[in-house]
């Protein structure tokens, strides 16, 4: 939704660092949601820009990041409770301009998310190519090239972002469906994080916006058995199959330990989305059985889950 912003009273409205908030401003926004958007070029930014819009997210792209603390500002009189900005590696300072609005855009009453959106190199030259598009940081032409640039510049903020999207196998209506799971209503949301339980199978790769990384394959593999082969492992003939075993049980303990100790450490760090990724060969057996118990132990502490079985039909 993109609206006029009307400019309060008593508010700053040069391009100096905004006024500090009196107590009556400070009640403006109760709660609120500020989602950055970045990520690689080509990997979708604009199009999950436009599936926020539908959200009812007012919207401003290519903002240059310098100004996101005053947007912030502006949305707050206005009452705004859920933003969306798309923000472009375009000089040096990229960074640390995103590090230094994050304090600004809490201080005027909302919860900052650094939603970033990568894609494989070869999906992104393709991507170029059939658009006839030249890439902003290419030399001499050469989309791969700046691809590569891009990428070792961007690493910085990928590291700092709340929720890493792989936007290389997603067409237009599975981003959008991953991203209104996620974002509609996230200014109500009560759980202080949300966690995104995935499975995959190895030999199609490993998830690009994984935070954490386990590996099923130690554990016993149905597909050598006949009977269970063409089930998954959402069933119940599967998961008993998988841990049948003490070692097995203390796989599944190991996994619930770790993920208590991380995740309240993920939170006092600020992030507001942790992806856990559980990996076997196929991603359709051994690691779904993992993914399905450790998301019930998740539930029961009354985080927020979303359970995705990526590979479980391939």
């Amino acid at each position: 939704m993109s609206v006029a912003i009307p400019v309060s009273k008593g508010y700053n409205t040069g391009m100096g660092s905004p006024q500090k908030r009196t107590e009556q401003d400070s009640q403006i926004v109760e709660k609120g949601i500020f989602i950055i958007i970045t990520g690689m070029s080509g990997a979708g930014k604009t199009t999950a820009l436009k599936i926020l819009e539908d959200l009812d997210y007012f919207f401003v792209d290519n903002l240059p990041p310098e100004l996101t603390d005053k947007i912030a500002q502006l949305s707050a009189v206005s009452g705004l409770k859920k933003v969306a900005v798309v923000l472009d590696d375009s000089k040096e300072s990229f960074f640390q301009d995103i590090k230094n609005s994050l304090p600004e855009i809490c201080r005027f009453g909302y919860t900052p998310h650094i939603l970033f959106l990568d894609a494989p190199n070869d999906m992104l030259v393709r991507r170029y190519s059939e658009n006839y598009h030249k890439h902003p940081l290419a030399k001499q032409g050469r989309i791969l090239d700046g691809i590569r640039i891009e990428r070792e510049r961007m690493k910085e903020i990928r590291g700092l972002a709340d929720r890493v999207i792989d936007t290389g196998d997603l067409t237009t209506a599975n981003l959008k469906n991953e991203l209104t799971r996620f974002y509609f209503d996230m200014d109500k949301k009560l759980s202080p994080i949300s966690i995104t339980v995935m499975t995959f199978g190895y030999k199609f790769g490993i998830p690009l916006d994984a935070d954490v990384v386990m590996d099923a394959r130690i554990l016993p593999n149905p597909f050598y058995n006949e009977k269970l082969r063409d089930m998954d492992g959402r069933r119940k003939e599967i998961q008993d199959f998988v841990f049948a075993g003490e070692e097995e049980e203390q796989f599944l303990k190991i996994i619930f330990e770790m993920a208590d100790f991380l995740i309240p450490r993920y939170i006092v760090r600020g992030k507001s989305h942790v992806t856990v990724a559980i990996g076997c060969t196929g991603g359709r057996h051994r690691s779904v059985a993992s993914a399905e118990r450790l998301a019930d132990y998740l539930k029961n502490r009354n985080y927020e889950i979303f359970l995705e079985h990526r590979d479980i039909n391939k």
